[in-house]
């Protein structure tokens, strides 16, 4: 699992090396040389424009375009002012390449590389600047941006500027959050992740393909996981969730219905009378298609077992505080996180945070850019899920898979991560033209 770090951390991470012993232009060289060898490797030769900022950013810049043109490229550098720091304008000095002050007048090359502003960023670019970074970026036929893309905030991944997009983004030491939040994410391209050779210590990361638990070869269906799911008044969708913790490996999938689902494996059992609080359920389900009762939320957390809590169930939950103390993974869109937690304050990341300490659950905040908090500090970055997922019933299926994981034994923040990973793999098996049932077939 690749770390993340926002920009604090990230400095905080350069100032340790640099108090160690790095020495700041060493880091610099090392970042422009990653720069360097990347452009290298996806663009070979090609004609290269530098867009170098004032800052530590821009002197990056200056050192690819160096190491570049010592590779027989033929690189030219637009800044748009003089450098502000000490490495900066050594980098500069040593660049070896003329270079001008980025106009109206700048050329434009086939490849474009973006060192105008990183991670410091916090307020939009100038107008001038924005026009011609567009420019030229619609005149490249390849775009790669150092860091993050100039006029996307490295911590919220927003959008101070409406920057037109990389195809690929270097970014140094660890991914930074708006590589994997939106809108900012979309601007991102491919992201290439550079080694700066500094300890990198983050409880942050990107969500990684997970060790799913070995099947005991002694073991039994109760063993390997009991998912109990809750019906409401439109079954249709908890049957998706009991198919999916099916198909996600629970040894045994059960579901309390005063009604027959129809379409349910025969595999999956229907019953009107199986007790909530028996011990061997490994995971309880509520919430899909449950309506208006209440009531079934609250015999589900007074059954004393692991519950996966989603859609309607998240309604009735009141108050957050009201989860503390159960062993529970909340698993909202932003609608009704915002109707559960409020207005909170922060990024994305920072609100998940917050309501997973309120709530004393595991918080799935659902999205294009889904997010996995946990109360003691964990955050888990989903990898770029395909935009096909946005269709009814995929958060249904997204529910018993987090169970599956949950009844196989994972811990609660895990298991959601593993839930995660395996929704939006199984969504690019599925294709573009899936419904959620295709959904849960990919999940084989």
């Amino acid at each position: 699992m690749r770390p993340i770090l926002t920009a604090a951390a990230m400095r905080a991470a350069e100032q340790s090396a640099i108090s160690a012993g790095t020495p700041e232009t060493e880091l610099m060289e090392r970042a422009g040389a990653a720069l360097a060898e990347a452009a290298w490797q996806v663009a070979g030769a090609m004609p290269a424009l530098i867009l170098c900022g004032p800052g530590n950013n821009g002197g990056d810049g200056y050192v690819a375009a160096r190491i570049l043109a010592e590779r027989g490229v033929e690189v030219r550098i637009a800044c748009v002012g003089e450098p502000r720091t000490v490495a900066a304008r050594g980098a500069r000095q040593h660049a070896r390449t003329r270079y001008e002050l980025l106009d109206s007048e700048t050329p434009a090359s086939p490849l474009l590389i973006d060192c105008l502003f990183g991670t410091g960023l916090k307020k939009p670019l100038e107008d001038a600047v924005i026009s011609q970074l567009q420019r030229l970026s619609f005149a490249a036929r390849l775009r790669i941006a150092c860091d993050v893309p100039s006029g996307v905030e490295a911590d919220s991944g927003a959008l101070l500027s409406d920057h037109p997009g990389t195809d690929f983004c270097v970014t140094f030491g660890a991914l930074k959050p708006a590589h994997r939040l939106a809108p900012g994410m979309r601007r991102c391209g491919q992201i290439i992740l550079a080694d700066l050779g500094i300890p990198i210590v983050s409880d942050w990361f990107e969500i990684g393909e997970p060790e799913l638990p070995p099947l005991d070869p002694d073991g039994h269906k109760f063993k390997r996981g009991l998912v109990h799911l809750l019906a409401g008044k439109m079954p249709g969708a908890i049957g998706l969730s009991a198919r999916a913790a099916a198909r996600s490996g629970a040894g045994y999938v059960r579901v309390s219905t005063s009604r027959a689902i129809d379409n349910l494996p025969s595999s999956i059992v229907q019953t009107d009378t199986a007790e909530v609080n028996d011990p061997r359920i490994g995971c309880l389900v509520v919430g899909p298609g449950l309506g208006d009762i209440p009531q079934v939320l609250t015999l589900a957390l007074t059954a004393g077992r692991p519950v996966v809590i989603d859609a309607d169930a998240i309604g009735h939950v009141g108050e957050p505080d009201r989860l503390r103390g159960h062993d529970a993974i909340l698993t909202p869109h932003a609608g009704e996180f915002s109707e559960l937690f409020g207005t909170l304050p922060g990024t994305k990341a920072e609100q998940a945070l917050a309501a997973a300490k309120a709530s004393g659950a595991v918080v799935v905040f659902k999205g294009p850019d889904t997010l996995v908090a946990s109360p003691d500090g964990r955050l888990g970055f989903a990898p770029p899920a395909p935009a096909w997922l946005a269709t009814a019933g995929t958060g249904d299926v997204l529910a018993g898979i987090i169970a599956a994981m949950r009844a196989r034994g994972m811990p609660s923040f895990e298991a959601a991560c593993a839930g995660v990973w395996l929704h939006g793999r199984a969504a690019e098996r599925a294709g573009s033209h899936m419904i959620a049932d295709d959904l849960v077939e990919a999940l084989r």
